[in-house]
């Protein structure tokens, strides 16, 4: 266990960032799941939005280990399975 001040501090900042990359890496996941297993392009195309705002503020600030490559990436993926749904 730490032993000093700034190394116990570390510890719980560390944490709490922890469980914040965990809720956006989640959510992410989440709204991915529900684009691959969408039926209709109408459902796709009402998830966009979500999922890209998300990738974008993740990106922006480094958040869950997104970089903009990795946004970029998803980004393509699901237009690509939007395109292959049409």
């Amino acid at each position: 266990m730490a032993n000093h001040k700034s190394a116990k501090k570390r510890v719980i900042t560390t944490e709490k960032a922890r469980q914040a990359n965990r809720g956006i890496r989640s959510a992410i996941r989440t709204s991915l799941k529900k684009i691959r297993t969408a039926e209709k392009k109408e459902a796709i195309a009402a998830e966009l939005p979500n999922l890209f705002s998300m990738l974008d503020k993740a990106a922006q600030s480094h958040k869950a280990g997104i970089t903009k490559n990795t946004a970029s990436n998803y980004k393509r993926k699901v237009h690509a399975l939007l395109a292959s749904k049409a």
